[in-house]
């Protein structure tokens, strides 16, 4: 009988482990950041955080539409505060009338328009190229910086992606290169993607021939192939964190003259996306680059190039 225990007690385990990993860590950690701001909602309020309820769910939204927070982020908490009660082996019903119908309220009194951040076009990646090519630094400094913009904006890359490659993803070909992604957001089970980036008619702008530059000058021959400098410029072996994008990004745009407020890492991603829509690129083609699973947000991109395009006003003789 006490064997029958044990197996079963170290199978629950094994199943906890499971249900763990059924998840990247990233989005366990988010999980976990969305649940606590529940957790402290409730015992600020005198209710059990878990297992909960639907209406204490429900008040929680409440509370979090009177803070002015974003629809997309109401909703993620929902699904946040559902998925640890599953991994805690608790249920709740997330339909439930009382959460659903409250969300679909505060959607009609408040408005459900969602404004991203803004794309990183080509006139303005161009400058930021020109700016960071003009700066008085060290030239290993200015080479990573355009390395990662020029590869993040021409691989449709998200900023965690870009540091997360590897020497040993890049393989160079005569026609450019090709960069083999181990694991992204949509691909949780890590089977891989691969993405191809061709030579560039102008040489100054092609993320090819800048990244042949990063690798000669740092020397860099395996593990991760963005890391950070210590003092005096010495590279270290430490990867740079996604959060180093986005400011590379503001910084150079901000030293071109352009307002960087509402630009930020995922800008190089959505960039390339509607760039490549101005310019007549399929749809299917786009998301074979960017690796988007959904053709929701791509449609969203090319909407977007297309409102001058193809619009009605360009018909009008006035």
């Amino acid at each position: 009988m006490n064997n029958i225990k044990t197996n079963i007690r170290a199978l629950q385990e094994e199943t906890l482990l499971n249900l763990k990993n059924s998840k990247a860590n990233n989005t366990v950690r988010a999980y976990k950041s969305d649940f606590n701001d529940f957790s402290l909602f409730c015992a600020q309020n005198g209710f059990k955080s878990i297992p909960s309820e639907p209406k204490i769910v429900s008040l929680y939204l409440t509370h979090l539409s009177t803070k002015n927070v974003k629809m997309s982020t109401l909703k993620r908490r929902l699904v946040s505060i559902g998925v640890i009660h599953k991994l805690k082996g608790h249920y709740l019903d997330a339909k439930h009338p009382s959460i659903i119908e409250n969300i679909m309220g505060i959607k009609r009194r408040k408005g459900s328009i969602q404004i991203g951040k803004k794309p990183l076009l080509i006139n303005n990646l161009k400058d930021i190229i020109n700016v960071i090519d003009k700066q008085k630094k060290e030239e290993i400094k200015k080479i990573r910086d355009r390395t990662i913009i020029l590869i993040g904006f021409s691989g449709g890359f998200r900023r965690n992606e870009i540091v997360s490659l590897n020497y040993e993803d890049l393989d160079f070909l005569k026609e450019g290169l090709k960069i083999n992604l181990r694991r992204s957001k949509t691909d949780q089970f890590g089977e891989g993607s691969v993405k191809a980036l061709p030579y560039f008619g102008n040489s100054q702008y092609c993320p090819v021939v800048s990244i042949h530059k990063w690798i000669e000058i740092s020397k860099i021959s395996s593990g991760a192939l963005f890391r950070r400098f210590t003092k005096g410029s010495k590279l270290s072996e430490n990867r740079l964190t996604d959060q180093t994008v986005a400011l590379l990004i503001k910084e150079y745009l901000k030293l071109a003259g352009i307002e960087s407020k509402n630009y930020s890492g995922h800008s190089l991603r959505s960039g390339f996306a509607t760039s490549a829509a101005e310019s007549g690129a399929e749809e299917r083609s786009i998301m074979a680059m960017t690796g988007h699973k959904s053709t929701e947000m791509v449609r969203r991109y090319i909407k977007e190039a297309n409102l001058f395009k193809n619009n009605a006003l360009n018909k009008l003789k006035i």
